[in-house]
């Protein structure tokens, strides 16, 4: 997303498609990265999307000692303190998401240390980025969108990662050698899925009992545009439809490395792509160049 990147997003390991490809996205057979290039990978994400849930729910970002020695900084719109909640219900959910990530950002650290590897420390982040996306998308004429201003733009700014992040998580899946890492990435999967499905309800829900479907077709608009740069058909939005993304079987698809980064990154394909979006400087780790 951001498309928009959302995404993540995301959060998300991300690596081959439905049909096994290679991590890069071409080609088939077996990663030219272990298990730790992937995590890290992953861990980029999981920065991304901590950031933005910490910010909304409670003005902060991550700690100098979870974002690791190193780290870059992180761009937000002026004047953010959190979103100005009129619903403690919204806010107790943006804090509990806001946790989930937190605590997926020192789970992955361990686990790249556990598997000998050295966590990457977080990257520049630039969560201004939500307003020419918000352009790109058809949603806003001008570079004026903030998801920290508002509730509803808040619920529009969960959704350009939470997809991302599922489907990440599902290219990866069968890049990892190691069972025990492949369970964990599993259960990690399975929380981000109950984030995008409560986003996803909560956008419809709203649509529904006020009658005012804007932040719905906004949202509709970010999964469009996550479409044309990192692929995947995700099932429309709608007040009686608010499930994932998923393919005829009710399968949530996968999508590869490529199509994750040209999401956070917010550019069409093409190789050689290494940075900008949500990400200014690029990801840390290995993984951060589109092959397509």
């Amino acid at each position: 997303m951001a498309g928009v990147g959302a995404i993540g997003a995301a959060s998300a390991l991300a690596g081959c498609g439905n049909n096994n490809s290679l991590i890069s996205g071409t080609g088939t057979g077996s990663t030219s990265y272990n298990d730790v290039d992937i995590l890290n990978f992953a861990l980029n994400l999981e920065y991304l999307e901590a950031e933005f849930y910490l910010y909304a729910a409670t003005g902060k970002g991550l700690s100098s000692t979870d974002a690791l020695s190193g780290a870059g900084t992180t761009l937000v719109p002026s004047g953010i303190a959190a979103v100005p909640w009129t619903n403690p219900s919204f806010a107790n959910y943006a804090n509990e998401i806001a946790q989930d990530e937190l605590n997926h950002v020192r789970f992955l650290q361990k686990a790249i240390t556990g598997n000998g590897g050295t966590p990457v420390p977080r990257p520049a982040i630039d969560l201004t980025f939500f307003a020419p996306l918000a352009v790109a998308a058809g949603i806003t004429s001008t570079p004026t969108f903030n998801p920290f201003l508002t509730t509803n733009g808040f619920l529009v700014g969960a959704f350009v990662f939470e997809d991302v992040g599922v489907t990440a998580y599902s290219g990866a899946a069968p890049l990892l050698a190691n069972n025990n890492i492949l369970n964990a990435a599993a259960g990690i999967q399975a929380v981000e899925a109950y984030h995008a499905a409560e986003i996803r309800t909560l956008i419809a829900a709203g649509a529904s009992l006020s009658g005012d479907s804007t932040y719905l077709n906004y949202a509709n608009k970010v999964s469009a545009l996550r479409g044309t740069l990192g692929g995947g058909n995700e099932t429309v939005l709608s007040i009686s439809s608010i499930v994932a993304a998923s393919t005829a079987n009710a399968i949530a698809f996968a999508r590869t490395t490529d199509q994750v980064l040209h999401i956070v990154y917010g550019a069409a394909g093409g190789a050689g792509l290494s940075k900008g979006g949500f990400f200014p400087n690029g990801l840390n780790g290995k993984i951060t160049a589109t092959a397509s």
